[in-house]
């Protein structure tokens, strides 16, 4: 009896003590499957550095995770959301896709979008005190108005035609204003025509692109460029020839004056955060990040738009307010700015340049596919 009593609770607490490793082993495996998700998902802002920089969900790398690329799950999880949206400049998020590729996606809108642009300087008459490289050099960073898709590549041996080439002149010339007050000193009132304005060049006509941009308005796309100042005797008697190209050859060509991308912050209150102290946190943030709440006569901090912070880290620097905050940023949701130079809206810079990297994805295949190997 009394052996079979012994074996009886020693099973029993075998059988406990089982339980026991079972459940902190679980606990164990759910803390670290928390802390995959974290080194998958999120970009760390620690005091003395940046955590999980580098992308890690690739097939086989996790057990447990199915990494491999799908392109059921892709469609599922990828959106663009338009946030703002005007004449020149665009701000939307990219969300589901890998650093590369936005990388990628911005690359192309610098660089690979093709836009119109002053190639050639034929200059007939200039005696102003700017040097014809210099002139050349400005004029051809003026950004023009045209639609660069209704016109084909120049061939650099053609001499241009209807439907690659775009004519502009600049003939101006500087004189005195005889209704001028002769005790004035002001050149604007001396003389006629002693600044020289983007606005001042016009568009010349090849063959029938009258009838065919009949609706169009082609020529500068701001009219206020400063290009020279004259005085009475100057004068600039230029034609140039605008041709289609890419930023990858020249910065002239660049479509945008900038485009950019960062990741979507998030700010996580570890604990409580009252009063004076509250009133602090908020101040270590950007505008609108922080607000404060009454609770109870209280003043509770509340995150309210993390998306606003500038991930300064300047928390970080207070001793009693390091350890309440977790700073990071959403691995795969992409904040895009785009600003336009005015000769495409951005919405229309973005469509372009998405068609580029189909384009280049779409080559990539295909030489995949050859059968021709060197």
């Amino acid at each position: 009896t009394y052996c079979t009593s012994y074996h009886a609770a020693r099973a029993s607490s075998v059988c406990k003590q089982e339980k026991s490793i079972n459940w902190a082993g679980l606990k164990k495996m759910a803390a670290t499957m928390k802390n995959v998700d974290e080194i998958r998902d999120r970009v760390i802002l620690g005091e003395f550095g940046v955590k999980n920089v580098h992308t890690t969900d690739f097939p086989g790398n996790y057990p447990g995770y199915d990494d491999t690329w799908d392109m059921q799950k892709f469609q599922k999880n990828f959106r663009i959301d338009i946030v703002h949206l005007d004449e020149n400049t665009m701000e939307f998020d990219m969300v589901g896709i890998d650093a590369a590729i936005a990388n990628a996606f911005r690359r192309i809108l610098l660089a690979e979008v093709p836009t119109m642009a002053i190639e050639k300087v034929f200059i007939y008459n200039n005696t102003s005190i700017v040097q014809d490289e210099v002139l050349a050099h400005r004029l051809g960073l003026i950004p023009i108005r045209a639609d660069p898709r209704l016109f084909e590549y120049r061939n650099t041996e053609d001499e241009g035609s209807e439907i690659d080439t775009i004519q502009l002149q600049l003939k101006i010339k500087c004189s005195r204003n005889p209704r001028a007050s002769k005790d004035s000193s002001d050149p604007r009132e001396l003389y006629l025509n002693h600044m020289v304005y983007s606005g001042d060049i016009k568009w010349v006509p090849i063959g029938n692109q009258a009838d065919v941009f009949a609706d169009s308005t082609i020529g500068p796309v701001h009219e206020d460029i400063l290009i020279a100042q004259l005085r009475p005797g100057q004068e600039l008697d230029i034609v140039m020839h605008c041709i289609k190209g890419i930023g990858k050859d020249h910065a002239k060509f660049s479509p945008v004056a900038t485009a950019s991308y960062r990741l979507l912050p998030e700010i996580t209150l570890l604990e409580p955060v009252e009063g004076a102290k509250a009133e602090r946190l908020k101040r270590c943030f950007s505008r609108g990040v922080i607000d404060l709440e009454d609770v109870k006569g209280q003043k509770v901090a509340k995150v309210v738009n993390s998306r606003l912070d500038t991930c300064s880290r300047e928390v970080l620097r207070h001793d009693d307010l390091k350890n309440v905050v977790k700073l990071g940023r959403v691995r795969d949701h992409f904040i895009f700015t785009v600003e336009s130079t005015g000769i495409l809206p951005p919405d229309v810079l973005v469509t372009e340049a998405i068609k580029v990297l189909m384009v280049k994805c779409q080559r990539f295949v295909n030489e995949l596919d050859s059968t021709d190997v060197e």
